[in-house]
């Protein structure tokens, strides 16, 4: 079933009807969708689910407003770019996405929440998932009063050698 069906069929069907999973698809299955947002506190709405899907249909990824909305528009879901924002950010509230501040232009989402580090190409603003290589982050400063440390995140920004002008 194409990705446009798959969708079509979480917007209309009832919750017993929706397929358990899209072929040949990693990530979470349309079954779980509505579950996985009533979980996280979130009513599954119409657009929550569309938006949902695109998300978490393709595996673990990293990508921006701007970026889900041109998928929503390519798959014909009816939604705003505030609408993407908005949803972004209730989905990262509510645990199921994590913000990355890699440039101050733009935000980017990862679909996956756990902590774990990145690599960001400049040139291509893309982000990666860096291998667990054991990085460890030494003599953090004492957290201002009435605060804790919640974790820390490191990104390592990386360009193509000759990039910056040098040779």
């Amino acid at each position: 079933m194409s990705d446009l069906v798959q969708l079509q069929a979480v917007l209309n069907a009832r919750p017993s009807s929706v397929p358990s999973e899209a072929p040949g698809r990693r990530g979470c299955p349309l079954s779980d969708l509505r579950d996985r947002l009533r979980r996280a506190g979130l009513r599954p709405t119409r657009q929550r689910l569309s938006l949902g899907w695109l998300l978490f249909g393709r595996g673990d990824r990293h990508l921006t407003a701007e970026m889900l909305y041109d998928e929503a528009m390519r798959a014909k879901v009816p939604v705003s770019l505030a609408t993407v924002y908005n949803t972004l950010h209730q989905f990262t509230e509510a645990g199921l996405l994590r913000q990355l501040a890699l440039d101050g232009s733009k935000a980017y989402f990862d679909t996956n929440p756990s902590e774990h580090h990145h690599f960001f190409l400049e040139e291509e603003g893309e982000v990666m998932d860096m291998p667990e290589c054991g990085i460890s982050v030494e003599s953090l400063p004492n957290a201002p009063e009435g605060m804790e440390i919640a974790g820390v995140e490191v990104i390592v920004r990386l360009r193509r050698r000759g990039a910056s002008g040098r040779a």
